[in-house]
């Protein structure tokens, strides 16, 4: 015999709901909001910050690795920093979703990176260079992920989706450490 289990019946607040209505300004974020959007918007730009440094440090080492056995890697490379490229845009988004600006300033982009800047002129510093970021990156993510927990699930989501992406460049870049 199957048991039929009951799903329990929550109310829905119509209340808040329609309030959700009001302040069409405020775009995407309703009352029902948790989290401290300032305090998500500055974890987010600099999370942008350091998605913009890893697209700028991939980039360099595309152009700039040589050797007719490194065509493989350099396309690695090549690849990763498009994937940043798409990551930085995702952040940027999210930013302005919050009604925030997002900060491309060049200025200080290094400055408020998670991960450095690399400038290396052989293969093997530059993947190690590239490993080093990505393992910056995924525990930053890991820690804007815990600290932002339920109250803004939408940018948790978007948070996990890219850090999954991160290990994934780690692990390709310790492969061809190996």
């Amino acid at each position: 015999m199957h048991e039929v289990k009951k799903m329990k019946h929550t109310a829905i607040d119509t209340a808040a709901i329609r309030d959700a209505a009001k302040n069409l300004d405020d775009g995407a974020v309703t009352v029902g909001y948790q989290a401290d959007r300032k305090e998500v918007i500055a974890m987010l730009n600099g999370a942008l910050a350091t998605e913009l440094v890893c697209v700028l440090r991939y980039k360099r080492h595309y152009y700039t690795a040589n050797g007719l056995q490194n065509g493989p890697i350099k396309a690695e490379f090549l690849q990763h920093a498009m994937e940043e490229q798409a990551h930085a845009d995702l952040l940027a988004e999210r930013i302005v979703q919050l009604n925030g600006s997002p900060d491309f300033n060049p200025a200080t982009l290094v400055e408020r990176s998670h991960a450095e800047y690399d400038d290396s002129d052989n293969i093997q510093s530059m993947i190690k260079a590239n490993l080093i970021a990505e393992r910056i990156a995924i525990e930053a993510y890991r820690q804007m992920i815990e600290q932002i927990g339920d109250t803004d699930p939408t940018t948790k989501h978007m948070l996990t989706g890219i850090m999954a992406m991160e290990e994934e460049h780690a692990d390709d870049m310790r492969d061809l450490l190996a």
